[in-house]
């Protein structure tokens, strides 16, 4: 099997026909053909080669839709919620597609949160060989001192294990709290607050502004926009889906 290559009923479902479980049905039902002929069970096809039929049907790989939207605090980022919260999906309801968030905000979170229908993508994206960088802007009390930042940069012990290096900036101090921008290479659960909480600060509040070449700028609380070819492209990049 080629690189190109994919197994049928993946591909089906890639193609948005079905699940691979009821593409094996299809299959074993005689109702798609490759080429012309009936397909069978364990076959793979190229899409730039192969023509695939579903009942005389041709199908095609369908366009990946690539989102970014700016989550407000107060959803969570699920799907659904068995406690009936706000759902970041509820923001994307004029979207007909089935999308998924890529990576996770926490509910009291806000800021950039991507979104795709592209599996390989979303995984490639949030694997942990691939460190893309993320960044953040924290608002922290007390006011931060120099030693903290020194702490947080290094590194911090948080569920037994120590976090990578990051790079931490201070944006802007007051009296009782300062703004931080901190770019972080890996994404465990609650880590901003869990390192915060670590050197002695509390976060007040926390916002994503980029992941990658993708940067929030003016895109408002609650709204979404689709991502351009530039983006996607530098996302596959840092994600090593290409040179």
């Amino acid at each position: 099997m080629s690189a190109k290559d994919t197994r049928l009923q993946k591909y089906l479902s890639e193609c948005g026909e079905t699940s691979r479980r009821k593409a094996e049905d299809w299959i074993r039902a005689g109702r798609v053909q490759v080429n012309g002929r009936p397909a069978h069970l364990g076959q793979s096809v190229d899409s730039a080669r192969d023509r695939v039929t579903v009942d005389g049907r041709l199908v095609e790989p369908k366009p990946k839709l690539y989102l970014a939207l700016n989550k407000p605090r107060g959803y969570v980022t699920t799907l659904s919620d068995e406690l009936e919260r706000r759902c970041v999906v509820d923001l994307l309801k004029d979207i007909k597609i089935r999308v998924y968030p890529i990576g996770r905000l926490d509910k009291d979170s806000e800021g950039l949160l991507l979104f795709t229908d592209d599996g390989a993508f979303a995984n490639a994206l949030t694997h942990p060989r691939h460190h893309v960088p993320k960044t953040y802007h924290v608002s922290v009390r007390p006011r931060v001192v120099e030693e903290q930042v020194a702490q947080l940069t290094l590194g911090v012990v948080i569920d037994g294990r120590k976090t990578l290096p990051a790079k931490v900036s201070v944006l802007r101090s007051g009296s009782d709290r300062s703004v931080l921008e901190l770019v972080l290479y890996e994404g465990r659960n609650r880590q901003i607050r869990k390192m915060c909480e670590a050197v002695g600060l509390e976060v007040a509040r926390l916002s994503r502004v980029s992941v990658g070449n993708v940067r929030l700028g003016g895109l408002h609380s609650g709204h979404w926009r689709e991502l351009s070819e530039k983006e996607v492209r530098g996302l596959e990049r840092a994600a090593g889906l290409r040179d």
